[in-house]
């Protein structure tokens, strides 16, 4: 849906002009698990956004609407929910709490909400929402942040009102984002900078069609497991406050003081945050064959160590190999589904797309969706106003 077809569609339901804001969804190459740890990431915007249209009101409510979802949601913002309620509304509704919580002026709005970032697939609509909200609800007040407050406060709406305790990554590039270019990010000082994604290459993104929630138990125990490594490894190595501080050296000499699957997961965020700074090497020298050994790497560890592949994720990156065009693939995203992304050759991007569909469906029985994508904008560039 374009932006006119979306200013047509509000003016249908609520008889007034949007203002329209974008926020693409992203897809992470590689660093794994390693944000909520504060280490290092490496994704990239993609041209998959989600859409906000937005228009004042007079009285204290919140009216939502979704062209996906035929739920309608209500909100008095002199009474607003301290809890989510398990719909497409939470996302909005939490934005909206934390921008409240966090001093800013919140007014009355219709707000019609437009996804095509294909939800569970690891590739972050709810970020895309997040930001995306905060624009538009933010754009009806005097007060101005920088783009990396807003990451932080959409972040703050799905850890503590959505309820999933994730990272920083995904709002931070949903804001940040800048085509042609991947966002290496260091999820502790929120430093960045922009690493060219060599041109002739595309991100094939292969929808496993399997669906997760990050809300769900095993995203939220991956991140208390951590959180108990660095308890065992801090009484050892005192200036340690979370796994991007530890050396490969000292994890190894704490082996034996940790269970053995702890010691897991702590070994792979270790490794994980050096695959990170050795992929960035690889774009930079555009090095693709070496890349595609670390991508390789990468989901090994996520399989093997962190446990949050599924079968469908590793049919999807084994019947990848020996195709034309090909470097290397992995599962993205926080696991258990979703996609897997996947740096083949530009001039191969179509016909990868046809034989892995084939390879997957003959495994498996399921129709994957295959996305071939490039870099994109975030929302810094990304927020339109509705044609007149």
């Amino acid at each position: 849906m374009k932006a006119d077809e979306l200013c047509d569609r509000f003016m249908q339901e609520f008889h007034a002009q949007p203002r329209i804001f974008t926020a693409p969804g992203r897809v992470n190459i590689i660093g794994e698990h390693t944000d909520y740890n504060d280490g290092f990431v490496l994704p990239c915007a993609i041209e998959f956004s989600t859409r906000v249209a937005i228009s004042p009101r007079v009285d204290r409510k919140l009216v939502l609407r979704s062209t996906e979802f035929s739920e309608p949601f209500d909100v008095d913002l002199n009474s607003l929910p301290r809890k989510p309620v398990g719909t497409w509304a939470d996302y909005v509704v939490g934005v909206a709490v934390i921008l409240r919580a966090a001093g800013y002026a919140i007014h009355g709005a219709n707000l019609l909400v437009h996804g095509e970032v294909p939800i569970g697939a690891g590739l972050s609509s709810s970020a895309a929402i997040e930001v995306a909200t905060a624009l538009a609800l933010l754009s009806l007040s005097d007060a101005k942040p920088r783009l990396q407050e807003i990451a932080k406060l959409c972040q703050r709406a799905e850890n503590e009102f959505v309820g999933a305790h994730v990272g920083i990554m995904d709002q931070f590039v949903s804001c940040l984002g800048k085509a042609g270019y991947a966002l290496l990010l260091d999820c502790r000082s929120l430093e960045f900078e922009m690493v060219p994604v060599p041109p002739e290459v595309k991100l094939v993104i292969c929808n496993t069609m399997v669906k997760h929630e990050h809300s769900g138990g095993e995203y939220n125990r991956r991140r208390e497991e951590c959180e108990k490594g660095v308890r065992i490894l801090s009484t050892e190595f005192p200036g340690i406050r979370a796994l991007r501080d530890v050396t490969h050296e000292q994890l190894s000499s704490c082996a034996n003081a940790m269970p053995p699957m702890i010691y897991k997961r702590c070994l792979h965020v270790v490794e994980e945050n050096q695959r990170v700074l050795r992929a960035v090497e690889c774009l930079r020298s555009a090095n693709l064959a070496h890349m595609g050994r670390v991508m390789r790497e990468s989901h090994v560890s996520l399989r093997d160590l962190y446990e949050v592949s599924c079968r469908e994720l590793d049919i999807m990156v084994e019947e990848a190999e020996g195709l034309p065009g090909f470097y290397g693939g992995r599962m993205t995203g926080g696991g258990f589904g979703g996609c897997t992304v996947n740096l083949v050759t530009s001039s191969e991007a179509e016909a990868f797309r046809e034989r892995i569909a084939e390879r997957y469906l003959r495994r498996t029985g399921i129709s994957s969706d295959i996305y071939i994508c490039s870099p994109a904008d975030g929302a810094a560039v990304a927020v339109k106003l509705a044609s007149m």
